[in-house]
């Protein structure tokens, strides 16, 4: 208690301002109401090894083999079902990695190289045990069909304008896409067929400006990653804005860069943002609760991280991109909801 007093009368020295109330406010939540906490798990791969310190030889034996002592180039988004269970797309691989027990594997549809892989971006879950991926470059949604080991593309047909961000409702059994350099959702039925779009450019509500990343809750609203307005924009099932926040800045509860976002399951909000090297968390109004990370690339750092996913349990998993690995985190001690 007396620490965190210390802090306050010595920022209230230097700072007066919007910025440092809110600083206080949040201080003050931690102390009254005991912040629930992130606690680091692990890192995958293990050991910290940085994108500098993988030799060759590991960067072939992982592309080549897919195998044993695989060495991650550029994560840059995560799907799990546990911490010793989930998916990496690997952009600098042009692959994706399936991780199980601490082993990283490459699914062999993605090493045959059959399709155009220069430029994954995001994935999401699809119907059945299907993976729906983007791939920017060619403008084309790839599915990956587990149970076949088969990689395909979903809809041949269909071109979109440099689709990132990509995320599934099996309720509304709707794929919605972010076309970011239209600036606008593109929202497919199951088979990949256009039902319709939302959104322009601008920075009214409901426009966009280059959105990067997309995530369904479980109640079916839609957060946006709407990245050079540098906020947050919620939407419900029918593509209405419910809410949005953020705005630009070089403080805490501003945003820079912001990439990933995820809802835990008490409804809070993370936004990975890559220029501060670190996750913000809101509440469902906006507010601002605390941050996680700072830049470096020992555990519980960053360096321009990307892509979050955040599972039924409550572990967060970070692709830490120009580290080259995938961080674990779990959130704890939920009083605060």
């Amino acid at each position: 208690m007396v620490r965190y007093s210390i802090i306050l009368i010595f920022m209230g020295i230097l700072v007066t301002s919007p910025v440092m109330a809110q600083y206080q406010d949040s201080v003050n939540r931690v102390i009254q109401n005991k912040m629930p906490q992130i606690v680091w798990v692990k890192t995958w791969p293990g050991g910290n090894k940085s994108r500098q310190h993988s030799s060759l030889k590991e960067r072939i034996n992982s592309v080549v083999f897919g195998i044993k002592n695989a060495v991650l180039s550029t994560p840059v988004a995560v799907l799990a079902n546990s911490p010793d269970d989930f998916l990496v797309l690997d952009q600098g691989n042009e692959a994706m990695f399936h991780v199980e027990e601490e082993m990283g594997q490459i699914p062999q549809p993605f090493l045959k190289k059959d399709h155009d892989l220069t430029s994954l971006v995001g994935f999401c879950q699809g119907p059945g045990q299907t993976i729906l991926i983007t791939n920017s470059k060619t403008g084309k949604i790839l599915i990956y069909n587990k149970k076949e080991s088969r990689l395909h593309i979903l809809n041949d047909t269909l071109s979109l304008d440099q689709p990132t961000g990509i995320a599934y409702s099996a309720e509304l059994r709707e794929i919605w896409i972010l076309e970011t350099k239209s600036h606008c959702i593109s929202i497919l039925d199951e088979e990949g067929k256009l039902k319709r779009k939302i959104g322009e450019r601008g920075t009214g509500k409901g426009q966009f400006n280059y959105p990067t990343h997309i995530w369904i809750d479980k109640s079916q609203k839609v957060y946006v990653s709407d990245a050079m307005n540098f906020r947050i924009q919620v939407l419900n099932s029918a593509g209405e804005v419910i809410s949005s926040f953020g705005e630009t800045g070089d403080a805490t509860g501003y945003l820079a860069r912001p990439k990933g976002v995820a809802t835990d399951s008490y409804g809070n909000i993370y936004i990975v943002d890559a220029l501060f090297h670190a996750v913000q968390v809101f509440d469902l109004h906006g507010t601002f609760l605390y941050s996680f990370g700072i830049q470096g690339h020992q555990d519980n750092e960053f360096w321009l991280p990307s892509g979050i996913y955040i599972d039924d349990n409550n572990f967060i998993y970070i692709a830490d991109t120009y580290n080259s690995r995938v961080q674990v985190f779990q959130l704890t001690n939920t009083t605060l909801k």
